[in-house]
């Protein structure tokens, strides 16, 4: 596994069912645009994903040679211009604390869409990014646990549903007045 600090305000994913095919696209987006190889690697079960960061219009660059090449082997794609400073954080240590309100859970079957959704959702409302899961012990999927008041909670799941897409979508769940047990479930 490849991984670098995030350098840029943009963010660009392309995950694969091929670990050869994953290769070939990494090796395609570093070399069409000058962006920064944040993280190439093989993820639960037998996924590969590709993650640069750069300038907007290089990551956007990156991407377009990256699926190009990607074809029946791509699964999901994500591209960010500006990513929400929480989802940052969560990307790099995977979790966060926050104090406990009403809590939110989106899951998706890729980890562009769970990635996708995690931004969307804490752009949407006043939100705590508390746990961001990809793939890795989760079968593949991916999953974000995020907390706020009950309204905020609400318009956060909505925006992160919406980003995910049905076809996508695992779960998204609310507990409305969560025990102060739950924040160890998670």
């Amino acid at each position: 596994m490849i991984t670098t600090a995030p350098d840029g305000p943009a963010l660009g994913l392309i995950e694969l069912c091929s670990i050869a095919r994953g290769l070939v696209v990494c090796d395609a987006m570093v070399k069409r645009a000058p962006v920064r190889l944040a993280r190439a690697a093989s993820t639960h079960p037998g996924k590969y994903i590709v993650q640069v960061r750069g300038g907007v219009d290089e990551v956007d660059e990156a991407m377009k040679a990256g699926l190009q090449l990607a074809r029946e082997a791509l699964i999901d794609r994500v591209f960010l211009p500006y990513p929400h400073q929480h989802l940052e954080e969560l990307l790099a240590d995977g979790s966060r604390e926050a104090p406990l309100e009403s809590i939110g859970v989106l899951e998706a079957f890729s980890i562009a869409a769970t990635i996708r959704a995690a931004d969307a959702a804490l752009k949407a409302a006043e939100v705590h990014g508390l746990r961001l899961v990809l793939a890795d012990h989760v079968g593949g999927k991916g999953h974000f646990v995020f907390s706020g008041l009950l309204h905020d909670a609400e318009e956060a799941l909505a925006a992160g549903r919406a980003a995910i897409g049905e076809t996508l979508l695992a779960g998204c769940e609310l507990i409305a007045n969560p025990h102060a047990d739950v924040g160890q479930a998670f």
